[in-house]
């Protein structure tokens, strides 16, 4: 049983690693990545706005891209294609966070039928040395049941602490992409469009 349960800590520690770096390279500091947006749709570059959204990974800036692609939309339209845009990015951010949480339930029970294995192997040994059982014999099964014990609790608490972390780490996101679709959609659907129109209706430039 340690020898599954070290397969399970190496499935638990590259899981572990690889959706770390997923996180930390996807978030970004939304509030001024949005402010960046504003400050060049400000300005009427529309396309160097698109061309930011597309240089920046993340759930973000793909939801950001989607409202900026249909910013002359209505507001109906343009809420779909910013849920339809986190609607596809979020799911990602969730992936693998499950087989985590599986391994940490899965490893006490791993390290439970070790330990009644262990137990089997001392009872065999009471059975086989009859009324002269040495405790050389005892103590192997007994130290069987409680290392396998151990090694289960050394890789399930550690495992459950990911899986929180991580799970904190995608509603941060989360909360970022909400926080972020709604502000620029705010500002397209107001200070974008006053703008835009003062620019169209302005005597000289061509509508």
């Amino acid at each position: 049983m340690m020898w599954v349960l070290l397969v399970l800590g190496g499935f638990a520690l590259l899981l572990g690693i690889e959706r770390t770096l997923y996180l930390h390279r996807g978030q970004i500091k939304a509030k001024a990545f949005i402010d960046g947006i504003k400050n060049i749709l400000a300005k009427r570059r529309l396309v160097e706005a698109l061309t930011v959204c597309e240089e920046t990974p993340g759930p973000v800036a793909a939801v950001v891209k989607a409202a900026l692609l249909h910013a002359d939309d209505s507001a109906e339209a343009m809420r779909f294609h910013v849920q339809e845009a986190a609607v596809i990015e979020l799911p990602a951010l969730e992936r693998r966070l499950g087989s985590i949480a599986a391994i940490a339930q899965v490893a006490p029970l791993v390290g439970l039928l070790g330990t009644v294995l262990g137990m089997v192997t001392t009872f065999l040994a009471f059975e086989q040395g009859g009324n002269y059982a040495t405790a050389g014999a005892l103590s192997a099964g007994m130290w069987q049941a409680l290392l396998a014990t151990a090694g289960s609790l050394m890789l399930a608490i550690p495992a459950h602490l990911a899986h929180h972390f991580l799970s904190g780490r995608v509603r941060a996101v989360v909360r970022d992409v909400e926080w972020s679709g709604n502000e620029i959609m705010k500002f397209l659907l107001t200070e974008y469009r006053v703008v835009k129109s003062g620019e169209v209706g302005a005597p000289g430039v061509d509508p």
